[in-house]
């Protein structure tokens, strides 16, 4: 992509700026947001991330745009479906809804370092294998058919061993205290629960990078539209939280739609590996010249569609049940 180094570091320096002026309203005013100050949030980011690929479209060309659209499209009905963790996370460990804002900010913090190591990593790999694109595809396949079809039996959250590890040998207070990592309880400087939440909140955050940078790659290799991708995807995930609320019980149909999602990228990333194969065993180390090239504009066309009628779906099937509901709790 022929964009100048300047703009890119122009770019990432005033999202940093952005970020680190969210965290420092959180930190100085931890607070529940309203519904109101949570929608004037998500339509700030979706603005902004619109705007960006505009900004691409006339720097680059209408194909990074769409690269760019298709990933951060990805990337964000992903991180969606991620909320569902996260309000599990917060629940089970019963975090006040007044500092939730503040761990969701840290695990966006957390998750943007995460995926800069993998997309680093990631690009370099690829740069010098293009086999890998075979176990990213072979990835996203396994993990399309688990959201598909063992989903529901994985919304439990379960503790890791580096929590239990935490909870068995770090002083921990009963309360969240004024929602530090540290409080004073009878002369002793001792951990809050927050400690424990962060540690789940990372590793969970940990675990979705390994979905989420195999799928974009699916879609661009630019290291700079898949950072600035993820950037924008995550920065409107804690406003997204406290606007969708209950909504999100209501997406009964997301895990299978972001399935698809999954399982087409990564036929696409195979059926790429094969069109540019120089493995010995497949097709004698030669590219698969049959193999067809899948354009940027039908992967959009798949994205969009495929979020557009699950989400219809699953307001539907939830309108329908709902009453059921209502009558169900009403009898017992």
């Amino acid at each position: 992509m022929d964009v100048p180094a300047w703009v890119q570091w122009s770019v990432l320096g005033a999202l940093i700026v952005l970020l680190a002026f969210d965290v420092w309203v959180i930190g100085r005013r931890p607070h529940e947001p309203s519904i109101r100050e949570s929608t004037r949030g998500v339509l700030f980011f979706i603005g902004l991330a619109l705007a960006f690929g505009v900004g691409v479209y006339f720097l680059a060309g209408g194909r990074y745009a769409g690269e760019f659209y298709a990933g951060w499209l990805t990337e964000y009905s992903l991180s969606v479906d991620n909320l569902f963790v996260f309000l599990v996370i917060m629940s089970r460990f019963k975090v006040p809804r007044v500092y939730q804002q503040k761990v969701l900010l840290i695990g966006i913090v957390l998750a943007l370092v995460l995926r800069g190591i993998f997309i680093a990593a990631g690009a370099a790999a690829i740069e010098r294998f293009i086999w890998v694109f075979f176990l990213f595809g072979a990835f996203l396949l396994y993990t399309a058919w688990n959201l598909a079809f063992h989903h529901e039996e994985e919304e439990e959250f379960k503790e890791n061993v580096l929590i239990r590890w935490s909870r068995r040998v770090l002083p921990i207070s009963k309360d969240f205290g004024d929602g530090k990592l540290r409080t004073v309880v009878d002369g002793k400087r001792i951990w809050t629960p927050m400690v424990v939440v962060l540690i789940a909140i990372g590793t969970t955050d940990l675990l979705f990078a390994f979905d989420s940078i195999p799928a974009i790659f699916g879609l661009t290799r630019e290291p700079f539209l898949i950072f600035t991708a993820n950037v924008f995807a995550l920065m409107g995930l804690r406003q997204l939280y406290f606007l969708l609320g209950g909504l999100l019980d209501r997406l009964v149909y997301l895990s299978i739609g972001l399935a698809f999602i999954l399982g087409f990228i990564g036929v696409k990333l195979i059926m790429e590996a094969l069109h540019e194969n120089s493995l010995p065993f497949i097709n004698g180390g030669h590219h698969v010249e049959w193999v067809p090239a899948v354009p940027i504009w039908l992967s959009l066309v798949v994205i969009i569609g495929t979020l557009v009628v699950t989400t219809i779906a699953s307001l539907w099937k939830s309108s329908r049940t709902a009453p059921e509901r209502e009558l169900t709790s009403t009898k017992s």
